[in-house]
C-alpha cells in the first residue's frame, strides 16, 4: 500500500469517526443537557452541551464524553440543526466533505483559527 493510499484511508477513518460520534450525540440528545438548561445566564457557550465531570481516561475517550467535546466545537448553525437528524446528517456530511481532517488534533486546532462548522 502506498503512502498516499494510507493517508487517504486514515483521513476517511477520522472523518467517519467524527461523523458517527456527532450522529450518536444528536440521536441521544435527551441524555445530555445544554449549558442554558443548567443556568439562566446567557453566555457564548449556552448552546454547548454540558460536559460531565470525568476522572477516568477510559470514560473521557468513550463516545458519550468525547462526542460532547466534538459537538461543542461545531458552529451554532450546525448545532441548531441537531434536533432534526436528517437535516443534521446532511449539513454535517457537507461540512466534512469540504473540510478534511487528518487527525482529531488537527480538527480541534482548526477550530481555534476558524469557525468549526461554517459552510
Amino acid at each position: 500500500m502506498s503512502v498516499i493510499q494510507e493517508s487517504k484511508n486514515s483521513t476517511i477513518k477520522i472523518t467517519i469517526y467524527i461523523f458517527s460520534l456527532l450522529l450518536f450525540v444528536a440521536k441521544n440528545r435527551d441524555l445530555y443537557e445544554l449549558n442554558s438548561e443548567i443556568h439562566n445566564i446567557n453566555t457564548r457557550f449556552s448552546s454547548d452541551l454540558c460536559t460531565p465531570t470525568a476522572k477516568l481516561t477510559t470514560f473521557q475517550k468513550g463516545p458519550s464524553y468525547f462526542g460532547i467535546k466534538v459537538f461543542n466545537h461545531l458552529s451554532t448553525s450546525i448545532k441548531n440543526t441537531s434536533h432534526d437528524i436528517n437535516q443534521f446528517r446532511s449539513v454535517l456530511k457537507s461540512f466534512l466533505l469540504v473540510n478534511t481532517f487528518y487527525s482529531l488534533e488537527e480538527c480541534f486546532a482548526w477550530n481555534s483559527n476558524r469557525d468549526f462548522g461554517s459552510l
